[in-house]
C-alpha cells in the first residue's frame, strides 16, 4: 500500500483505516473520474436545466471539511457554468438562511457530505425547499445510505454518490475530502470531461510523488512545533482551510492551527509566527499570483523566524531560503490550477498522521473525550419561521 511497512504505522498504533485512506487517494480519483464518464450524460442534463435560468446563483455548501470543498470550487464553478458562485457553509446556512437564500433568486444548491447525515447538511437542503420558490439540488456524497442521499423532494435533484472506498471510516476526512472535492470540479467541467483524462493521471502522478516521499513528511511532523500555519491563495485557499483543521483533528487540538492567503496573512494573523510555528505555504501555479506569494515569503523570512518553514509548488524552484520545497514536477507546469487542490492537501494528511502517532493518538479516532466525532452530535435543528 505503501513505504511505511507495518514498522510505525496505523497497523501497530491505530490509524490502520486513517493510513488506508490516505495512500489510497490516487486510486480512488481514477474511479470517481471513471463514475463521472459514466454519468456525463445525465450530469450535463442536469446541470444544463438546472442553470437555464439567467440570474440564477449557485451555492457551494457543506459543513465542516465539507465546506472547505466548495473554497476550492468557487471559480471553477463562476468560469465554467459563468453563473454567479458562493460558497456557504451549511453552519451558516442554517442560522441566517436569508443571508445566502433568496426568494425570488432561483439556486442551485450543491451539497458536499461524507455520510449526509450531519443534521445541518439535511436542515439545509429543506431550508432551501422552503424559502427558494425555484431550488435545484446536487447532492455529491460518499454514503448511500446517508440522509441526503435519500433525500425525498419536489425540487429537481442529481444524487452522485462517490465510491464506497470514499466513504472513510476514520474521524478525519481524507479520501472523501478529495474524492468530493474531484467530483465537484469534473461536474463543473462536464461537457469536456473526456479530454480532462490527462489532468487526472498527472494530479495521481504527483500524489504518488508526495505519498512515496512519506518520509519527509514524518521528519516534519517529529519537529517539536506548537502551531501550525497554512497558506494558500486562490482555489488553495480552501486546501489551507482543510490542512489547518487536519493537523487540528489528528492532534486533538494539541497542535493549534491558523489558516490564510497570503495576501490576508499580512494583515493582523502573521503575529501567530514564532519560534514554535511551523509554516507550510502552498504556491500557486499562477505566475502573477506567485509574485504576491514569493513577496509574502521574502517578508517571513525577514521577520520572526519559524521553527520550519515548507512549501509546496507544482513546478520551479525558489532563490528564497525554504527549509523544505516539495516540487511536483520537474518537466514545467501541467495542471491546471483548479485541479492543484487535489492533491495539495496531502503533506497536511500526512503531516496530521504522523504527529497524531507521535503524540500516542489513535489517527482513527484522536479525540478520546469525544469532543469532536465522525458525525457531529447534539445539534437541534429548531423550525425556521420566514416571518421572524
Amino acid at each position: 500500500m505503501n513505504n511505511l511497512g507495518t514498522k510505525e504505522s496505523g497497523l501497530l498504533k491505530g490509524g490502520v483505516h486513517t493510513e488506508r485512506e490516505i495512500w489510497g487517494q490516487p486510486d480512488l480519483w481514477q474511479k470517481v473520474y471513471k463514475q463521472a464518464i459514466i454519468e456525463k450524460d445525465s450530469l450535463s442534463k442536469f446541470i444544463t436545466n438546472a442553470t437555464l435560468n439567467e440570474d440564477i446563483n449557485i451555492i457551494l455548501t457543506g459543513a465542516g471539511s465539507s465546506a472547505f470543498i466548495g473554497l476550492s470550487l468557487i471559480g471553477t464553478y463562476k468560469r465554467n457554468l459563468q453563473k454567479q458562485t458562493t460558497a456557504v457553509a451549511t453552519t451558516d446556512l442554517v442560522t441566517h438562511p436569508l443571508d445566502f437564500l433568496d426568494p425570488d433568486v432561483p439556486v442551485l444548491l450543491i451539497s458536499f457530505a461524507r455520510s449526509g447525515n450531519s443534521p445541518e447538511s439535511v436542515a439545509a437542503v429543506q431550508m432551501a425547499d422552503q424559502i427558494c420558490s425555484t431550488v435545484s439540488h446536487l447532492i455529491i456524497t460518499c454514503d448511500p445510505e446517508g440522509e441526503l442521499a435519500n433525500y425525498t423532494t419536489e425540487s429537481p435533484k442529481y444524487i452522485f454518490i462517490l465510491p464506497g472506498e470514499s466513504n472513510d471510516k476514520s474521524l478525519a476526512m481524507t479520501g472523501s475530502y478529495s474524492g468530493m472535492l474531484l467530483a465537484g470540479l469534473l461536474i463543473a467541467r462536464i461537457n469536456e470531461i473526456n479530454e480532462l483524462n490527462t489532468q487526472i493521471q498527472t494530479v495521481r502522478k504527483y500524489a504518488a510523488k508526495l505519498l512515496e516521499n512519506s518520509s519527509a513528511f514524518r521528519q516534519i511532523a517529529e519537529l517539536n512545533f506548537q502551531r501550525a500555519v497554512f497558506l494558500g491563495s486562490g482555489p488553495l485557499y480552501g486546501t489551507a482551510t482543510e490542512s489547518h483543521l487536519k493537523i487540528q483533528e489528528l492532534t486533538n487540538g494539541s497542535i493549534i492551527c491558523k489558516k490564510d492567503s497570503f495576501l490576508g496573512f499580512r494583515h493582523g494573523p502573521k503575529v501567530v509566527v514564532d519560534s514554535t510555528t511551523l509554516v507550510f505555504l502552498l504556491f500557486s501555479n499562477q505566475s502573477y499570483v506567485l509574485n504576491y506569494e514569493i513577496d509574502l515569503l521574502n517578508e517571513l523570512i525577514s521577520g520572526q523566524k519559524p521553527l520550519y518553514m515548507a512549501g509546496l509548488i507544482e513546478s520551479g524552484t525558489l532563490n528564497q531560503q525554504l527549509d523544505k520545497l516539495f516540487e511536483l514536477s520537474e518537466t514545467g507546469v501541467q495542471l491546471d490550477e483548479d485541479f492543484l487542490p487535489v492533491c495539495s492537501v496531502l503533506p497536511a494528511q500526512m503531516i496530521g498522521y504522523f504527529k497524531s502517532l507521535q503524540l500516542g493518538l489513535n489517527p482513527d479516532s484522536p479525540s478520546a473525550s469525544g469532543a469532536i466525532s465522525r458525525v457531529v452530535k447534539g445539534v437541534v435543528i429548531y423550525p425556521y419561521n420566514t416571518g421572524n
